[in-house]
């Protein structure tokens, strides 16, 4: 946990890769708290225009500012894209939410400097964390 409390400490904006509008989705619940507990949330979908208040944006690469975390809400065979565009945004940290793995993207995330988490959910860390 001490790798995930000092990402969370030093954080300031998230990324959430596949957040939609919709407010009974898991990304959206998740990035309404993280909002409420003071983060820049970025969302990033294919189609939405705005979510949270907060202007989407197509690819990580699209993003003018500098990105502490990117939250993926993707299903686990499109984590090498994100990867990519995770990459070619020069991120630090790529967080993969509850049951999305993919060993060959994050082996590739690693290689090129990215610190990768896996299996745990943004939401619930930074609870317990602060509770």
């Amino acid at each position: 946990m001490t790798t995930m409390a000092t990402i969370l400490r030093t954080s300031k904006t998230i990324a959430v890769v596949g957040l939609s509008d919709k407010p009974d989705r898991p990304a959206y619940q998740v990035a309404e708290y993280m909002q409420r507990a003071g983060y820049t949330i970025i969302p990033v979908h294919p189609t939405a225009t705005t979510v949270l208040g907060e202007k989407v944006y197509r690819t990580l690469q699209e993003i003018p500012v500098s990105i502490d975390i990117v939250d993926v809400f993707r299903a686990s065979k499109d984590v090498p894209e994100v990867v990519d565009d995770a990459i070619a945004a020069h991120v630090h940290v790529l967080w993969l939410q509850l049951d999305i793995r993919h060993e060959d993207a994050e082996a590739k995330a690693t290689a090129a400097g990215i610190t990768v988490i896996t299996d745990h959910c943004l939401k619930i860390v930074h609870r317990d964390l602060h509770e």
